[in-house]
């Protein structure tokens, strides 16, 4: 079902990704989509500080990396940037092939993978309209 979630400030913003993180179970994929700014690096922190029950969690973004691995109580959170990916196939170098089980995947920028896209994702669309920002949730 698709929900949409109106956050005031980055507060609600946590406060939503807290309430999505306790829905997700392993084998879920994520696709984290917003424009430059929109919020996705502190949604992003919220979320797995709540899978990891660390509200004080070191949560880089990993625009540099890539990629950034945190465990949890039954797997890996496995936090992609892909906006430097120049090749969708680039995503092998990562081990994307290693993830699944009761892992979970959050994939910011999927658009850059193109035709590896997998198939079942929970969608996860920030926007910015005036001061307030809306979360689009859509399974």
């Amino acid at each position: 079902m698709d929900k949409t979630y109106i956050c005031q400030n980055e507060k609600d913003t946590c406060d939503t990704a807290i309430k999505i993180a306790e829905t997700l179970k392993g084998g879920d994929i994520i696709f984290l989509e917003g424009t430059l700014g929109a919020g996705k690096t502190v949604f992003a922190r919220a979320l797995i500080r709540a899978l990891c029950s660390d509200s004080e969690l070191t949560v880089p973004s990993p625009t540099f990396t890539l990629l950034q691995t945190y465990p949890y109580e039954r797997g890996e959170i496995w936090h992609f940037d892909l906006y430097r990916l120049k090749d969708p196939e680039e995503i092998f170098e990562l081990g994307w092939e290693d993830f699944g089980g009761n892992d979970i995947a959050l994939i910011e920028w999927p658009s850059r993978l193109e035709h590896l896209k997998p198939g079942e994702v929970i969608s996860i669309c920030i926007e910015i309209k005036g001061d307030v920002r809306h979360i689009h949730v859509a399974p």
